[in-house]
């Protein structure tokens, strides 16, 4: 059975990134898979376009999730960008390898 998940998408004239609870990450066994090109603040991860987001709509289909994008464009510099970048669980960084 096949669950809905809304996942809001937030972009500027540059970049876009998905905001997903680092707990779903967790849940998707990802949490150490998503690079330091994507932010963190709080309870939560902004998972850069380009590669994070494509782990994440692998990951979730592969665990019966279909998302649901609630896009947010933003036409100013996003402020996501002036968040910590994402750290892995245990505190490091991810190296992605192309």
């Amino acid at each position: 059975m096949t669950i809905a998940i809304h996942i809001k998408f937030y972009s500027d004239a540059g970049h876009g990134w998905a905001k997903v609870s680092k707990q779903f990450l967790a849940r998707l066994g990802i949490e150490n898979k998503i690079t330091s090109y994507s932010y963190e603040r709080g309870d939560y991860a902004y998972l850069e376009e380009d590669c994070d987001v494509s782990t994440l709509c692998k990951a979730a289909e592969a665990n019966d999730y279909k998302i649901m994008w609630d896009e947010q464009p933003q036409a100013n510099h996003s402020r996501i960008r002036s968040y910590e970048p994402y750290h892995t669980a245990d505190g490091s960084v991810y190296q992605y390898q192309w």
